[in-house]
Order: C-alpha cells, then structure tokens, then sequence
C-alpha cells in the first residue's frame, strides 16, 4: 500500500491525519480563555494583601498602639501599650491606663499627618509598621512618654526610650502595672 493508500484508509476509518498544525481555537473560545484568566488575576489580586506597604495621612486611633491610616488598619511595631480595658494603680488608685494611653495618642495625632513604613504583617492582618509624625518616630515617642513598652519579644528597638520614662515616672511608670503582654495572657 502506498502513502496515498494509508492515508485514504486511515481516513475511510474515521482517522484524520495532517501535517498541518491543529486549527486555532475559535475567537469565542480565546475570549472565554481570556475573561477567564482575567477574573483569577482578579480575584488573587484582590484576596491577596501586599506584607509591606508605605500608608500616609490623617490616622485614627485605635487604642494605643494601633492605628488606620489611609484605610490600612497599623500596628506601631516593636511597642505594646496597654489594652484599652486594663487598668494601672498610682498613689494607691486604680485609674484607666489603657484608655488614657489611646486618648494621648489621639490627641497627640489630631490634626497631623502619620507616616508609615511597613514591614510585615501580623495574624491579625495589621501591617507591622514604624510610623512618623513630623519626622519623628512616632512608636518611639509613645514609650519616651511612658504610654507604651518596648515589646522585646518582638524588637530591642526602644528599650533606651524605655529607660528614659521609667527613671521620669512618665505615664504609666508613675505607678504599678502589669505588661500588657501578660495581661492578655492573663485574660485568654
């Protein structure tokens, strides 16, 4: 049998067979191929949230080290302050620390602009971040001015500006408190 032969045989058999490359595939079927990959790029891009960023703008607080900034919800790295509902004893009164330590911050932002750069994020989803106001580090001057500690089980970053408001009696160092690590501890 010839090539000819086997080629018609092939084809009375129902067996198609060319050199020829396969047809392109029908304009509809490319569209659909397209919209399809589009809506997965979509909805990845959507699901997905970048680990760093850099936010700008007018911030609300949160509580005292947490705050949204450009809609992005911020936690100050390397800083923990005490949680709105923990309270501190000073000259044998319990008062509101938490509470007190998110109003400082708030009146210390009213009206400015916060720089953020962010690093990471936490389980929680905030972004990790060192923020400025004015130029200055604004988690260092939260622990200068005593609302805040160093969080040393994440960073070593601020431990100095600890020191200083410790020795000042500044914030909640003017009496006794529990780290607010242990009082959530405490608490779960």
């Amino acid at each position: 049998m010839c090539a000819a032969g086997l080629v018609e045989h092939l084809y009375q058999c129902g067996i198609r067979w060319s050199r020829l490359p396969p047809a392109p595939p029908h304009k509809d079927e490319l569209m659909f191929r397209h919209i399809a990959v589009a809506a997965f790029l979509l909805f990845a891009a959507i699901g997905a949230r970048p680990s760093f960023a850099d936010v700008a703008g007018p911030a609300t607080v949160v509580d005292g080290d947490t705050i949204v900034v450009a809609g992005e919800r911020v936690r100050l790295q390397g800083i923990d302050a005490p949680e709105l509902h923990q309270t501190c004893t000073a000259y044998g009164q319990e008062w509101a620390c938490g509470r007190i330590s998110a109003e400082w911050l708030r009146e210390h932002l009213r009206g400015r602009t916060v720089e953020c750069v962010g690093h990471a994020r936490d389980r929680y989803q905030r972004l990790l971040a060192v923020c400025y106001v004015g130029g200055e580090d604004l988690n260092e001057r939260i622990v200068r001015e005593g609302w805040a500690l160093d969080f040393r089980r994440y960073s070593m970053d601020y431990v100095q500006a600890e020191s200083a408001a410790k020795r000042a009696g500044a914030g909640i160092w003017r009496g006794e408190f529990t780290p607010p690590w242990e009082w959530r501890a405490a608490r779960r």
